[in-house]
Formats: structure tokens, sequence, C-alpha cells
């Protein structure tokens, strides 16, 4: 049974990053639901023509758990799945997600336990075909004393369905980065924008993801020394890698002054 649109009505709703939760009266028994806990999806977006897949490949889930006025899991918890929006199909008993059709605001999938309800969303894109470089090599002036300085520029990849010149920029996909050659193993990191610790990106709306390097200089040679990261870009479907992958990005390395 699908279930593509409907009526319904929200309960109390707590959502975060992480899972999306709901709430309701206090009851004294242990079987009685409390709350119930929507998990995030392991995947932003479900491809056009396709269930929602994990980066192994494998079909996706939604995970919902119910708990009583203790904390404790009541199991199994009967689970009712909908979306009351366009651009996805919803099987209303396993949760399963199939894009159907783009849009530019991310669906919600909502689950149902009892008179609970919890949301989470998922953004629709294309099949990802092709990814390449947008930067392959880009430099690094570094700093012996100013770390302010030992950010790099976003190493790039875009991510494509098609082929150029009549491809599409595939958005809201994940793209893993690893650093595969480096003299030290402690001379970079890859990081996010927010200067965090991540070997994974999401692509934005123009299919580009990317991640920076913080240097640490102490693992140079010298403090002249001239020297340079390699590091792969891979993205998968299905659970093999995109024609492209992996994609090698160098960052160079030299001394400021």
């Amino acid at each position: 049974m699908r279930n593509r649109s409907g009526r319904f009505i929200l309960g109390i709703l707590v959502a975060s990053t992480a899972v999306a939760f709901a709430c309701t009266d206090i009851s004294g028994s242990s079987t009685a639901v409390l709350s119930i806990q929507f998990d995030s999806l392991p995947a932003p977006a479900v491809v056009i023509g396709d269930t929602l897949r994990d980066t192994t490949g494998a079909v996706v889930h939604p995970v919902v758990r119910a708990f009583n006025f203790k904390g404790s899991e009541v199991a199994p918890a009967p689970v009712w799945f909908q979306s009351p929006d366009s651009g996805i199909t919803v099987d209303s008993a396993t949760g399963i997600i199939v894009g159907d059709s783009l849009r530019s605001t991310a669906a919600r999938v909502i689950a149902t336990v009892g008179k609970l309800q919890a949301i989470q969303r998922v953004e629709i894109t294309l099949r990802p075909d092709l990814i390449q470089a947008v930067n392959a090599v880009d430099s690094l002036k570094y700093s012996i004393l100013d770390s302010t300085k030992n950010i790099s520029p976003e190493l790039q990849i875009r991510l494509a369905h098609g082929v150029a010149p009549n491809d599409s920029a595939v958005k809201a996909y994940l793209v893993s980065f690893q650093i595969v050659s480096q003299s030290n193993p402690g001379l970079g990191e890859l990081i996010n924008n927010a200067g965090r610790p991540s070997g994974v990106d999401t692509t934005d709306a123009s299919g580009i993801a990317g991640r920076k390097i913080r240097l640490h200089p102490v693992f140079l040679g010298s403090a002249t020394a001239v020297d340079s990261i390699v590091v792969n870009a891979t993205a998968r479907y299905h659970g093999t890698p995109v024609s492209g992958s992996p994609v090698r990005l160098v960052l160079l390395l030299k001394p400021l002054g």
C-alpha cells in the first residue's frame, strides 16, 4: 500500500538535526507509548525512479522507536508512514521511499504511532552519472607562527547527471573525501566549513561538494618545506563508484613570504 497524500493531525512535535520526536500524555502502563523517535535517514536524497538507499546501496527502511513513561523502548510498535508532498511515494507499512519527480524543497515523511507523529525530510535528486574535479590542483601558503593561515581553499568536485553539455547537477548527494598521500600522517586533516574534522560532504544545488584541509606545519620537514597532499573524492550509486571516481585532488604546500 502506498500513500502520497492525505490529511493529518500533528501532535506535539520536537525536531532536531539528529532525530524527530513526538510526545503525548504520561500513562502508568509500561506498554503505553509516551513518545516516539524517528531516526535520521542515512541519505539526504532519494534518486528519481529509485528507492532511498544508504551508501552501500542497500534499500533504506526508516527506523521509528517508541518509548514508555520510564524511557524504555516499547517493541514492537505498529508504525504507519505517509507523505503529504509530491516527489515521493511512501509505503505505509514499511516506510520505503521512492522518488518519482523533482521538487524544489525536501519532501516530508511522517511516521505515526497511535496518536503520535514525527517527521523526517528527504530531497529528491537525479541519478549521479559522472564525478569531475572543479579545481583539481590548488595551493596553500602556510605559516609556522599563524595557524589561521593554515586552512586550505576548498578542494571541490561536481556531480552530474548525463554528459556535458546536456548534463544536470545532482544535488543533495553524499560524496566522500580521503587523504591518500602526505609525507606525514599528521600533516593534514580534512575539515568542513565549520572547521570540524569531516570526510563527507553533501552536494549543493550546483552539484558541488568539497572539503578543506587543516595543515599542521610541525610535521613538515622544515620551516621552508615545499610539499603536497593528495585527496581522493568518491561518489557511489547502488554501492558502485560513479564514473570518474575517485577524483584526484592535489593541494600544493608552500611557505608564506
